[in-house]
């Protein structure tokens, strides 16, 4: 079944286009699909609903940390044939992190130390 859908067409500033495709781009999605799901977040308050037992976590950092950051993604999107998400990549150093820490502490457990 088809669906219903109409054009929506307006002229926005240079940077706030600019800062949407980028972000459309990140997304790894279409225009038409990035758009849909921005609007109906604001007028539906979205589709995806945040799980009980997730926590969003937030922060900014410098230009030049991001596009540096932008580019690895780029690489690695690039090197693995898959694209790599922000989310996936901070999330996978943030695993990496805790697993070296636990795996830190065992061993001073083990030889009989404590940490603190």
């Amino acid at each position: 079944m088809a669906e219903n859908k109409r054009n929506l067409c307006a002229m926005i500033p240079i940077e706030l286009h600019e800062q949407v495709r980028a972000a459309q781009e990140q997304a790894g999605m279409t225009l038409s699909a990035y758009i849909t799901e921005l609007l109906t977040n604001y007028y539906e308050g979205g589709t995806e609903k945040m799980k009980e037992s997730m926590r969003t976590m937030a922060f900014q950092m410098p230009e030049e940390m991001f596009q540096r950051l932008k580019m690895h993604l780029e690489r690695e999107s690039r090197r693995t044939g898959k694209k790599v998400s922000q989310k996936e990549f901070v999330l996978g150093l943030i695993q990496q992190a805790l697993d070296q820490a636990e795996a830190a502490e065992r061993e001073e457990a083990d030889n009989g130390t404590d940490l603190e």
